[in-house]
């Protein structure tokens, strides 16, 4: 459970967070390259300037 979690600038390239409750977490300026995010829950989630490329699913957030 990362509700709330201030991840701000994290590496978190190639992260299992597959499922993860991310919920009103801080992302801005994370780098998600490759991480699993499928059945995340990103509700309210800042994603400001987080970098998040997927080419499993063909998806890039810059």
């Amino acid at each position: 459970n990362l509700r709330g979690a201030d991840l701000r600038g994290a590496d978190l390239r190639e992260a299992n967070l597959r499922g993860a409750n991310l919920n009103w977490a801080n992302l801005s300026g994370a780098n998600l390259s490759g991480a699993d995010l499928r059945e995340a829950n990103l509700r309210g989630a800042n994603l400001r300037e987080a970098n998040y490329i997927s080419p499993r699913l063909g998806l890039c957030l810059k």
